[in-house]
C-alpha cells in the first residue's frame, strides 16, 4: 500500500472539493470515530461465531470493507495533517507492543 500516494489523493480530493478548511486533525478524529461505529454497527447483533464467518456473507463483508475503508482513509488524514509518518509509527509501536508483551 503506497501511504503516500493514498495521502497525496485524499488531499487532491478535499482540495477539489474545497474542503481543506473543515479538515483538521480534530474534526478528521471525530469523523473517523463515526465511521468507527459504523464498523462496530455491522458486528452488533451478531455471535462471536457469526463474526467469524462474516466472509461467507457477501453483502456484509463487502460493507465491512468499505467501513475498514473509510476508517483507515480517515486515519490517514488524520496523519498527514499532524506531520505523522504512519510507517514509521507502526513500526516503533509494533516494537513497544514487543518489549511490553513478551513472548512467553
Amino acid at each position: 500500500m503506497d501511504i503516500e500516494g493514498l495521502q497525496k489523493r485524499l488531499r487532491q480530493f478535499a482540495l477539489e472539493r474545497h474542503w481543506q478548511p473543515y479538515q483538521t486533525p480534530k474534526n478528521l478524529a471525530m469523523a473517523m470515530v463515526v465511521e468507527a461505529a459504523e464498523l462496530v454497527e455491522i458486528f452488533q447483533w451478531m455471535t462471536p461465531e457469526e463474526s467469524a464467518q462474516i466472509a461467507q456473507r457477501p453483502e456484509q463483508h463487502q460493507h465491512l470493507g468499505e467501513e475498514i475503508a473509510d476508517v483507515m482513509l480517515y486515519l490517514l488524514q488524520i496523519a498527514d495533517h499532524s506531520g505523522v509518518d504512519v510507517a514509521a509509527a507502526v513500526e516503533r509501536k509494533l516494537a513497544l507492543n514487543a518489549i511490553k508483551y513478551p513472548v512467553a
